[in-house]
């Protein structure tokens, strides 16, 4: 049985201090349009599925490079929970280590939000 986890957090106002017009560009760099469209844009929504992309690439052993942004989705289902999608890179990566079953955790607090995302083989 292979096991893989990583987890991130970051600052949710990190994202409300960036300049608008790079605000927009880094938006449209790191997200989805699906993701975009879930979140409204909204910062910490936003900041959540930041730290879970940077998580899922932990637990690929890769981080954020050899993969990219948007080869890591977070979707949210009707529930809220969030779950991964993988695309490109990370998909091949993934796929190489036998990694077929991820789960997703996202937690905000007043001003950091945590995630922690966790893979297993089969």
């Amino acid at each position: 049985m292979i096991l893989r986890s990583g987890i991130d957090t970051i600052e949710i106002s990190r994202l409300d201090e960036v300049n608008p017009a790079i605000r927009k560009r880094f938006i449209q760099r790191v997200y989805t349009a699906r993701e975009i469209a879930q979140t409204q844009e909204r910062t910490e929504a936003l900041t959540g599925l930041f730290a879970a992309k940077e998580a899922v690439s932990k637990a690929l052993g890769t981080g954020i490079g050899r993969v990219h942004w948007q080869d890591i989705e977070i979707i949210h289902l009707p529930t809220g929970q969030p779950v991964v999608k993988l695309h490109g890179q990370a998909k091949t990566v993934a796929d190489q280590l036998g990694l077929t079953t991820w789960s997703v955790s996202i937690s905000h607090d007043r001003d950091k939000v945590v995630a922690m995302a966790v893979a297993i083989d089969g």
